[in-house]
């Protein structure tokens, strides 16, 4: 797992609606600390990484590009 990919993805979507990581983490479902706790190097189980990533893909914005190094879920249903 790249805990990197769900911290990256929060402070994008943090930046590009001003909003903190904590607010972030509470629209995708997860532990407030969560994004907190993995850039200080912590970790977390599949589940909720698995969770996180299915819910930044729900969120994102039309207006704001999904980064290139990001796998998207909904890519890859759409090439099944």
């Amino acid at each position: 797992m790249e805990y990197s990919h769900l911290t990256n993805l929060a402070t994008l979507l943090g930046e590009h609606l001003g909003r903190s990581d904590l607010t972030v983490a509470k629209w995708c479902g997860v532990h407030s600390r969560l994004f907190l706790r993995l850039k200080a190097g912590g970790g977390c189980r599949v589940d909720t990484f698995k969770e996180a990533l299915r819910a930044f893909d729900a969120l994102w914005p039309a207006d704001l590009e999904w980064p290139r190094e990001i796998p998207r879920p909904s890519k890859s249903k759409e090439a099944a």
